[in-house]
């Protein structure tokens, strides 16, 4: 690069060469002042106006955006939420409480929630951590959502039996109520143990008779178990009805069914006795409803006529070709 400069004594221009130091360090001087003053504007630009950088409020713009969809999510999902929470109401206190069927227990509808963190990789992404909690929310919902559906599946399978619901409730008494065989020697609730003298609860109705009376499912159903307990309740059958209700009929002499076999109201399924721990021959009767022993004496009434009784008795002995008495098979242990 050539340089003229005047010479005062010639008044001529002459040529001054510039050398390769100095035009390096004109150079860096010139990029040094332009960051310097690029920094300057930086700074006077964000710290003193307080403005954002062009991209910086691409950024903030497009982020906003998201925090108003997520936003708009989470009250959608306020509301679905609080739409769910209305379904599992009116399921468990109206259709399952109709039908006799049992709450779901909370544990179940959650089931599946928690465990794995699976966005844990969204941690520390933002401070409020507000889309890993809405994917969590969704996550939840969905299966709860799933969880009530099968509750209405099962609701809308029990409900096409609902016309059979009346036979199987346990509506009528276990024997043939006449007077002058049976006597209800303890009724549902607290009394004297027999054994002990102390005060405990009596789960269940004791009509005191001889050994021998035949005995009869109170309701349509299928034999859950055919058992004996020794030091309880003796030669014993629990029958399910359905529809949240047992039955239990303990102490018997003698049982004419087996486990898995499906019973009619009015059919035999054995005779009283006094076998377990039993101070006299005696039929022991209880009835659950959704796992818990209700009172007896609030599903049948002792003052049924012997006659009204026997035809039921009758009509299902000719259904099933038995006598009102027999089976073709029974079952004895003592």
């Amino acid at each position: 690069m050539r340089k003229y400069i005047l010479n005062p004594e010639t008044l001529l221009y002459e040529i001054k060469e510039v050398s390769l130091r100095s035009k390096l360090l004109k150079g860096l001087l010139l990029v040094a002042g332009s960051v310097a003053l690029s920094v300057l504007y930086l700074w006077v630009f964000t710290s003193v106006i307080g403005m954002d950088l062009p991209k910086t409020a691409l950024l903030k713009a497009e982020k906003a955006r998201w925090d108003a969809r997520i936003a708009l999510m989470n009250s959608r999902l306020d509301r679905y939420e609080n739409n769910l929470d209305a379904l599992r109401i009116r399921d468990d206190e109206i259709y399952r409480s109709i039908f006799g069927m049992s709450e779901i227990p909370s544990s179940v509808r959650k089931a599946g929630i928690g465990g794995v963190d699976k966005y844990s990789y969204l941690d520390g992404l933002e401070p409020s951590n507000t889309l890993k909690n809405t994917l969590l929310r969704l996550d939840k919902l969905t299966r709860m959502t799933y969880v009530q559906s099968k509750s209405f599946d099962d609701v809308a399978a029990v409900s096409k039996r609902a016309g059979d619901m009346a036979s199987c409730i346990p509506a009528v008494p276990p024997i043939i109520p006449d007077p002058a065989k049976y006597n209800l020697s303890s009724q549902f609730g607290y009394r004297i143990d027999p054994f002990t003298g102390a005060a405990k609860m009596h789960t269940g109705v004791d009509l005191a008779m001889k050994t021998g009376n035949p005995v009869f499912a109170t309701g349509d159903g299928v034999v859950e178990s055919v058992q004996f307990d020794f030091f309880g309740y003796g030669n014993c059958v629990d029958i399910d009805h359905g529809f949240g209700y047992k039955t239990r009929y303990a102490h018997l002499d003698r049982m004419t069914v087996i486990e898995g076999m499906k019973v009619k109201r009015g059919d035999k399924i054995g005779d009283s006795g006094q076998s377990g721990r039993a101070s006299g021959p005696h039929l022991h009767y209880e009835v659950f409803y959704k796992g818990e022993r209700v009172n007896p004496m609030n599903y049948f009434d002792l003052s049924m006529s012997k006659q009204e009784y026997m035809a039921m008795v009758n009509k299902r002995a000719e259904e099933s070709g038995t006598t009102p008495t027999r089976r073709s098979f029974s079952v004895t242990r003592r």
